[in-house]
């Protein structure tokens, strides 16, 4: 049976119970394995498989791991956590820029959003801007992972710069897809949140047949020129769920609605939530190392809240309130994909410090993904 839209594939017998929720048996996804739950309309008369949706809830790691039911205190330490391979890919091309040309290079943003490596970077000679118009004429300048609108890119070409694009291309494929469905007579919703760059350079694609939705809410309000012809993108750092109630109430509005042939939610947040639930179970606390404007860090925490984990954001070790720990044996910890490594081994030495000696990592899937430079650097290198 295939599950079209999360693209797994599901080998043994799924057992659809109408009007009601059940959990199927786990199944073999790469090297993880992910339990599902099924979910139907209950207000429809009769069964639509369109309104269906198969959803992960869990996933177990590659090792078993066992609870702490002992006294002593504990940290599980997730894996994969922290940079993702756009976020890397990005980073390079600074650092890489700065030793080509040395600096300054403008970066047009926060190149990734988290605030120790933009300040590690700004120290090594970038330049961080928030529009293009404070970039010297004839400059060269570099665009944040999080992509633009296509009127930056003419305001760069209007005025001379010589441009490095950083975007990660996960987005990059949004943004085609985007062009596509615009081209093809569809109105685009694009689910994710207003103010986030990479949204904001989304809409800026296909301005005019683009709608915003963040909520259940915003879909419920949303009104089309053409309800038959719908297509729906996501931001690549949404939370799994809140997307899944998104989507699920846009398709009883638009019947028609079709989304991207693969999700858009990238492969590193969605590993990073599942990671939180596989563990939700075992611990009492969670700390996710992030930025406070950085959203994928953002929906761990909400993911461990939602999983009834207290669970909080921290920038580094010196944000935790020492109170947090009080009663608590054990904790889980975390990475946004935009958090540097060297964060979580200072955060562990902060709580093995206050007697968390016992730690063990767990690792729910092993990511290979590797992302190549962009060309206008490739060239420069070659």
């Amino acid at each position: 049976m295939r599950l079209g839209r999360l693209g797994y594939q599901y080998g043994d017998r799924v057992e659809i119970v109408y009007r009601s929720f059940i959990v199927a048996a786990p199944f073999r996804h790469g090297t993880a394995t992910i339990r599902l739950r099924i979910r139907a309309d209950t207000n429809a008369t009769k069964f639509d498989p369109r309104l269906v949706i198969i959803e992960p809830i869990a996933s177990m790691p590659l090792k078993p791991f066992a609870p702490n039911p002992g006294v002593d205190k504990k940290v599980f330490l997730l894996k994969p956590r922290g940079f993702c391979a756009g976020v890397v890919r990005a980073i390079d091309v600074v650092k890489i820029a700065l030793d080509l040309y040395g600096p300054p290079v403008y970066v047009r943003k926060e190149i990734v959003h988290n605030k120790h490596v933009v300040d590690e970077l700004r120290d090594a000679g970038a330049v961080f801007v928030e529009e293009l118009s404070e970039v010297p004429e004839g400059a060269r300048a570099i665009f944040s992972a999080h992509g633009v609108a296509p009127a930056v890119r003419k305001e760069a070409k209007e005025r001379r710069l010589e441009i490095i694009d950083a975007t990660c291309p996960l987005v990059t494929k949004v943004h085609l897809e985007a062009v596509k469905f615009a081209r093809e007579g569809s109105s685009i919703v694009l689910i994710g949140h207003k103010d986030h760059d990479e949204v904001i350079g989304t809409l800026g694609e296909v301005p005019g047949c683009s709608f915003l939705v963040e909520t259940v809410e915003d879909a419920d309000r949303l009104e089309l020129p053409d309800p038959t012809r719908v297509r729906y993108l996501t931001q690549t750092t949404l939370s799994l769920d809140e997307t899944l109630d998104i989507v699920q109430r846009l398709k009883e509005r638009f019947p028609l609605i079709q989304g991207p042939p693969a999700q858009d939610i990238c492969y590193a947040t969605e590993n990073r939530q599942m990671a939180v639930k596989a563990v939700s179970e075992a611990i009492e606390l969670l700390l996710v190392v992030g930025s406070q404007n950085s959203s994928n860090s953002k929906r761990l925490v909400e993911v461990g809240d939602n999983f009834g984990v207290r669970s909080f954001l921290v920038n580094d070790c010196s944000d935790i309130d020492t109170a947090w720990l009080d009663g608590i044996r054990n904790v889980g910890v975390t990475a946004g994909a935009s958090a540097p490594e060297h964060l979580v081994q200072e955060l562990m030495e902060f709580l093995r410090e206050r007697g968390y000696r016992n730690m063990e990592e767990i690792e729910l899937v092993d990511e290979d993904v590797r992302f190549s430079l962009p060309a206008e650097l490739m060239i420069s290198i070659q």
